[in-house]
């Protein structure tokens, strides 16, 4: 039963690893296949050099087959340890509702003292998870003021809608790129609401 499971967990981990890991733990296999054979087809012709230069690279693919499975594993414990951590830091950084990073990091690693060596990259995915939820709210208030924007003054040309938002609110500017879909498809959606209406 141990050994299915271990079976088991390296094919999780096999499945999860990158497409070059993966590739690159096909040749070995294929080799020792043909060394096999040339084993095998050497043992029925009583051919000793060439059944012991055979067991030597057989020896080698087993050794490279070892290091490239021991790879995939520590890459697929890396893989956890980032998402378990990354998981753990965006729960935090939403409880704290902090925004100094500095502060994040030390109370995080205060809590979570497994993490100490682990310093700078806990500050440099703080960094990424804050500027992440500066975007996502940034999104949010962008949605409810053109939706309350359209509402009040029915405008229904999207280019005068543009201009007259980004003057009230002249903090899109930098952004048009992602005023402009959105505003685009809330003016269809309030025709569509006006066409119902009538």
């Amino acid at each position: 039963m141990p050994r299915s499971k271990r079976l088991r967990n390296f094919i999780n981990e096999y499945n999860e690893s990158p497409k070059t890991e993966k590739m690159s733990f096909i040749p070995p296999f294929f080799i020792l296949a043909l060394e096999f054979i040339l084993i095998t087809h050497s043992i029925l012709y009583g051919n000793l050099f060439v059944i012991i230069i055979t067991s030597i690279l057989v020896i080698i693919s087993l050794i490279e087959i070892i290091f490239v499975s021991a790879e995939i594993h520590e890459h697929y414990k890396r893989i956890n340890f980032d998402r378990e951590m990354t998981i753990r830091l965006d729960d935090f950084i939403i409880e704290k509702n902090e925004k100094n990073v500095k502060k994040i990091v030390e109370e995080f690693i205060n809590k979570h003292s497994n993490y100490e060596t682990y310093r700078n990259e806990i500050y440099h995915v703080a960094c990424q998870i804050m500027e992440t939820h500066k975007e996502e709210m940034w999104e949010r208030t962008l949605d409810t003021r053109l939706k309350l924007f359209i509402e009040k003054n029915k405008i229904q040309n999207i280019r005068i809608l543009i201009e007259k938002f980004v003057n009230k609110y002249p903090e899109y500017k930098k952004d048009p790129g992602k005023v402009y879909p959105l505003a685009a498809q809330m003016i269809e959606k309030y025709k569509k609401l006006q066409e119902k209406k009538k």
